[in-house]
């Protein structure tokens, strides 16, 4: 299966371009084609504007840059967004790839008065966001759940996304980093053999 990961930070060496790299190692291994979009490095813009108003009006086509990711998108049958949690949610930048990219006509297809279409269930989503937090206060103030709801239902499953998980690696600052990439790692492989491996979600 092709893989896009995509990645929102602005920093190259930081350790989300790491866990990408690391899950993406297993997939290459496994013999599938990935893909890094690094949405910082590239520039993005991840503002919606009139053009995209018009998009999701349907009155007019796409721009440019976001048809060059949805194509992006097309060619992979797996989709991995990697990010830091900022705010128990993704980074703007990743919301606003989403916001543009996810399209009315594209991603789904609504029209008033006309049932909702949803059209990407060709499409697995993998989640993983890497938290400052420690698990006991995600689980506390059930912000884990939070970000399922919001993410996972609320934006995936109203696509139609065949399957969409996410994992949550906590205590990013407190873990050491070859710990996180290991985890990483074991979340590669799991992807490679066909799913997430239940023990490594939070």
């Amino acid at each position: 299966m092709n893989t896009l990961i995509v990645t929102a930070h602005p920093e190259s060496g930081s350790l989300t371009h790491a866990v990408a790299e690391a899950i993406a190692g297993p997939l290459r291994a496994a013999g599938g084609r990935v893909e890094i979009a690094d949405l910082a490095a590239e520039g993005f813009d991840p503002r919606f504007g009139p053009a995209d108003l018009a998009v999701h009006r349907q009155q007019a086509a796409p721009p440019a840059d976001v048809l060059a990711e949805q194509a992006r998108v097309d060619r992979a049958g797996r989709l991995v967004l990697v990010f830091p949690v900022y705010w128990w949610s993704m980074p703007a930048l990743l919301k606003g790839w989403i916001d543009r990219v996810f399209s009315n006509g594209w991603a789904f297809d609504f029209r008033p008065g006309a049932p909702l279409a949803k059209k990407l269930g060709r499409l697995r989503v993998q989640l993983v966001g890497l938290g400052g937090a420690d698990a006991a206060t995600y689980a506390r103030h059930r912000y884990d759940d939070a970000m399922r709801v919001q993410l996972e239902h609320g934006i995936f499953d109203y696509c139609g996304v065949r399957a969409a998980d996410s994992t949550l690696l906590l205590d990013s600052e407190g873990v050491p980093g070859a710990e996180t990439l290991a985890r990483a790692a074991e979340l590669g492989r799991a992807l490679a053999e066909g799913g997430a491996d239940d023990a490594s979600r939070s």
